[in-house]
């Protein structure tokens, strides 16, 4: 019997489920909290036959929408537009969350399931049934830049040190790693021994986002919202998750929602560093100058070796073309003295002129960035590594070369 069929107020036998769930009274709307293993076929076919059930009028799924896009669109790498990437800075970004799909997707080749199977079967068993889908997770970059810039930068490092660790190891996954993908999803799965240890990102990673979906829910069910509702999310959530409905917060959901999309701003003295550098150079030179022309000259020569070769080096290493190393060596030494443009933005917009990447370098990118020598054989992926080396080197370079300078002088 479906749900129009069946009398007024008269509630359907619930359907036996392997995964946990919990359902909850919010108001007029019953939300059905099921609880996903993330590398379970059962749990994709669990998924679809809730929603085939009629018992429910609304599905709410643990994605954003950038998530829902990758799943629903893959043809959407094709259109992105990477001159846009760089010149608003997010290629770094996009690097790291490449480097997540590819851990990721290592994982689910090993054991044979999609990544995200369990949500991509939410979505289509929703549209066969013409029922509303939500997409109620925040933002995957917001999740990521609050992580990374919200704890100590000590952890920060041990974050990135671990996840470079996990992309480039070729080990075979862990039974505590499918225990720990069972349990959460693709972002707790790849930081959660970290998060383990420290409170601070366990808040940022599981709570903040239990916080979020909440909150979602609570602004679609404002006004006439479905009677009944199911919400297909990560084990890990569903505790936090229904604590948080069966006592809803006094904050109005949208309030709660812009704050947990604000980023942390950075503090002064780290946006103040790259400048104090840069006035720590040209105080040397003009200084060395004054001494003797020789001695500011050889200074100069020593920042544009410094900087450019270790900015050059990083173009090298990532294969970028010859002239985008020269471009890179000659770009640096100027970029340094003025922090709001940084080396990589234009060493890769060099690389990205020199070598246009084609349909198939966007069609191809999230499986061939699986293998460490994907990035460098796909041309989008190879941009991003020029960005990443490039900046790295010219960084090192830039405090090298700094220390160098101001040695002389004293």
């Amino acid at each position: 019997m479906d749900q129009a069929a069946r009398p007024a107020g008269q509630e359907a036998a619930p359907i036996p489920t392997e995964g946990p769930t919990r359902t909850i009274q919010l108001g007029e709307t019953r939300i059905t909290l099921l609880g996903t293993a993330h590398v379970s076929r059962a749990s994709a076919e669990e998924v679809t036959e809730q929603i085939r059930s009629g018992r429910y009028d609304a599905v709410a799924v643990e994605l954003c929408p950038s998530r829902y896009r990758t799943l629903t669109q893959p043809e959407a790498w094709g259109e992105m537009d990477l001159f846009r990437v760089i010149r608003e800075g997010r290629a770094g970004m996009l690097a790291s969350h490449l480097a997540l799909t590819a851990y990721q997707q290592r994982l689910a080749d090993q054991l044979g399931v999609d990544p995200g199977a369990e949500m991509r079967s939410a979505i289509d068993a929703a549209e066969e049934a013409d029922l509303p889908l939500w997409c109620v997770d925040r933002e995957v970059g917001t999740t990521l830049k609050r992580l990374l810039w919200g704890v100590p930068w000590t952890q920060r490092l041990s974050l990135m040190g671990g996840l470079l660790t996990s992309f480039l190891s070729r080990d075979r996954v862990t039974e505590e790693e499918i225990e720990r993908l069972k349990e959460g999803d693709w972002l707790e799965s790849t930081f959660g021994e970290f998060a383990e240890r420290s409170p601070l990102l366990y808040e940022h990673l599981v709570q903040e986002r239990d916080r979020y979906m909440v909150g979602r829910l609570r602004q679609e069910l404002e006004g006439d919202g479905p009677r009944h509702v199911l919400v297909v999310i990560g084990a890990g959530h569903l505790a936090g998750m229904a604590e948080r409905l069966e006592h809803p917060p006094e904050t109005e959901p949208a309030a709660e929602l812009a704050e947990l999309d604000r980023l942390p701003p950075k503090k002064r003295w780290l946006r103040a560093i790259p400048w104090v550098v840069v006035a720590a150079v040209v105080v040397g030179f003009v200084i060395g100058f004054q001494r003797s022309p020789e001695l500011g000259l050889q200074m100069v020569g020593e920042w544009v070796l410094i900087n450019g070769g270790l900015s050059a080096l990083g173009a090298a290493l990532a294969g970028a073309h010859i002239l985008t190393i020269l471009g890179a060596f000659l770009a640096a030494p100027l970029t340094s003295l003025n922090p709001t443009v940084g080396a990589g933005m234009v060493v890769a917009a060099i690389e990205a002129g020199l070598r246009r990447p084609r349909v198939a370098d966007f069609t191809t990118l999230r499986n061939q960035v699986t293998h460490l020598q994907g990035w460098w054989k796909n041309r989008v992926a190879r941009i991003l590594l020029v960005f990443v080396l490039s900046t790295l080197g010219s960084a090192v370079g830039t405090y090298l070369a700094g220390f160098r300078i101001i040695g002389k002088l004293v």
